[in-house]
């Protein structure tokens, strides 16, 4: 036995060996001890709050597997061994290939995650915007195991220059090839991450208006007041200028009144306070101003500024014919009469005279 025990492997004894492995095991126990511990605490701290970065940390620790604690274990004790500088080299590289493998599984489960608890709180609300972030998460995922691949290659000693450069030269092909479908992907993106309008604001697109019915990968959808679907691409969207008026918060509103040349001064003062006095009796508004603006064609205008301290275009417009009325009421009252378009055509007579021409002559 004591002559096994000092037999070599890689210039070092197996005696040595032993006390390696022995060492890596209780290294190993004792990080997946500490790894329980804090998946644990964190798990508890988590339900007691409403911060999702701690339900993340919680769900990385439940992925870190037991290679990856082992790897660990192995590579540190092996740094205050006296084994050769190849066994080390090795070591290395496969604790960093395992140390890459997870990173790989962490990265996947919080792409699933996030995607999973995305899906739970839109998808009733926003299926298109689900499907969006279903897509950027296969591309994360994607993207993450191909750079995981790439280093893993590298630390093995592959040059994978080449690799990477076919990789650049391809990916510049296709994305030439479907540069249009790549931009609106994107735009998609921004629109869900952004959150410019989201389903069931109203908008306004240069000519079109319309609710939004639908955010998908390439388009977005609106239904237009008339009852016909408006569908936009997602990049020419964001290249527009829209007016979202669901983000309206009170509306402000802006309107004339004109009335006859005839009206006199007494009245003209008065008519500020009687359209006042109808707006403040309205519910949801605040008066502004109102002024005698200007001498029009044929009438004398008064402009008044007054809000609407809710967006409902309904509710507006129910207060705007109360006002109305109410201004026909009061006008009446005064005598004061609302002026419409005339024009006054001057006629001067024009006095006929006869010219005599001839010489005289019988």
């Amino acid at each position: 036995m004591q002559e096994l025990l000092e037999k070599t492997l890689f210039d070092t004894s197996y005696r040595e060996w032993l006390i390696i492995v022995g060492i890596s095991v209780g290294v190993t126990i004792a990080l997946a001890a500490i790894n329980r511990l804090l998946v644990w605490r964190f798990a508890s701290f988590a339900k007691r709050t409403r911060n999702r970065i701690d339900d993340y940390v919680a769900e990385l620790f439940k992925k870190t597997k037991l290679f990856f604690l082992a790897a660990v274990g192995l590579y540190a004790t092996l740094r205050f061994a006296e084994v050769s500088d190849g066994v080390q080299t090795t070591i290395g590289r496969i604790a960093f290939i395992l140390l890459l493998l997870q990173v790989a599984i962490w990265g996947n489960h919080l792409i699933t995650v996030y995607i999973k608890r995305y899906r739970e709180l839109k998808l009733e609300e926003d299926a298109g915007a689900v499907t969006t972030i279903q897509a950027v998460g296969f591309v994360g995922k994607l993207i993450l195991y191909t750079v995981v691949l790439l280093l893993a290659l590298d630390n093995l000693g592959i040059d994978v220059t080449a690799l990477i450069a076919s990789l650049g030269i391809g990916g510049i092909a296709i994305a030439l090839a479907v540069q249009n479908i790549l931009g609106d992907l994107f735009a998609s993106l921004s629109i869900v991450l952004d959150k410019p309008f989201v389903v069931g604001d109203f908008l306004i697109v240069g000519d079109h208006m319309g609710s939004v019915e639908r955010v998908g990968l390439k388009t977005t959808r609106l239904r237009s007041l008339s009852g016909e679907q408006l569908i936009f691409s997602n990049s020419d969207l964001l290249g527009s200028r829209i007016r979202n008026f669901r983000r309206m918060f009170e509306r402000r509103i802006a309107f004339e009144v004109g009335v006859t040349y005839g009206t006199s001064k007494a009245n003209l003062i008065e008519i500020p306070g009687i359209i006042q006095d109808a707006i403040e009796g309205q519910e949801n508004t605040r008066f502004e101003r109102s002024h005698f603006k200007t001498f029009g064609d044929s009438a004398l205008i008064f402009e008044t500024v007054y809000h609407v301290l809710v967006a409902d275009y309904a509710v507006y417009m129910d207060i705007q014919q109360d006002i109305n009325l109410k201004l026909v009421d009061a006008f009446s009252a005064k005598g004061i009469e609302f002026a419409f378009p005339t024009q006054t055509l001057h006629v001067e007579p024009i006095e006929a005279s006869v010219e005599i021409v001839g010489d005289g002559s019988a």
